[in-house]
């Protein structure tokens, strides 16, 4: 009886990689949410064993850590040739997309213990972004933490309603709508009525709106930073005095734009 070799199954061990791993288990919690994600159903999906993938990722926490640093790899960047401001804006406005793109990503965020380069690289890059525009060491954490907690928020309640586009925000407010006792709740059937069922209104467009007066407060601060520094010290009532700069003093020195 002779021998005929078996067909290999796609995506067989020996042309198995850990970024093809991370690719398909990304893909897979994308399409069908992260409780489908078990390495039975990843080797499925890869066309291997599930043992084969544990020569690429040594446990499930593991690969969760990789599918998060592929996800902060997508991130844009700040510019480094661009003021701190528009640097963070559009960092920001991507770190939202990309949270967007991968929704499963908002309940790990900040849970890996062993964060790669991907990750490492966003927040070296965030950190020399604040620190080169003259923010302090403490304004600076201030300000990464604002930032990443409105855009983690935001991402998050977007996560939770039960509409992703405007035409299901809409119906979903028309049901709302008619179900409210608006005599008891007037306001809300006023803002239901005149504004969310306004033709366009899409609630992720209020991303911006919320950014813009968080850079505007951030920008405040980091103006007011010479003053605010001196008085949060711990220096004496007479040498905290003579550190403070004059009027003709402040006037007349530079502060880099924003």
């Amino acid at each position: 009886m002779s021998s005929i070799p078996q067909k290999k199954r796609a995506g067989a061990r020996a042309g198995l990689t850990r970024g093809a791993v991370l690719a398909t288990a990304i893909g897979l919690a994308d399409r069908d949410g992260l409780e489908a994600l078990t390495m039975r159903r990843l080797g499925e999906e890869l066309g291997v064993e599930a043992m084969s993938i544990y020569g690429h990722v040594s446990n499930k926490n593991d690969l969760l850590n990789g599918m998060m640093d592929a996800v902060f790899a997508e991130i844009a960047l700040p510019s480094r040739s661009e003021k701190w401001r528009s640097a963070i804006r559009g960092r920001s406005i991507s770190f939202y997309e990309v949270l967007r793109k991968h929704r499963w990503a908002v309940s790990l965020k900040d849970s890996g213990t062993n964060p790669g380069t991907g990750t490492l690289a966003q927040v070296d890059q965030v950190l020399g972004t604040f620190l080169n525009a003259g923010f302090s060491l403490e304004l600076t954490a201030h300000a990464i933490s604002a930032i990443d907690s409105y855009v983690y928020g935001f991402a998050m309640q977007e996560k939770s309603m039960p509409f992703t586009t405007e035409e299901e925000t809409a119906a979903m407010a028309q049901i709302m709508l008619a179900q409210l006792p608006s005599a008891e709740f007037p306001h809300l059937a006023n803002f239901t009525a005149n504004h969310v069922l306004k033709p366009g209104y899409f609630y992720g467009d209020e991303f911006i709106f919320g950014l813009e007066i968080l850079l505007d407060g951030l920008e405040r601060a980091w103006g007011e930073q010479p003053i605010r520094l001196i008085a949060s010290s711990s220096l004496s009532a007479h040498s905290a005095f003579t550190a403070r700069p004059t009027q003709s003093e402040s006037a007349l020195a530079p502060k880099p734009s924003p």
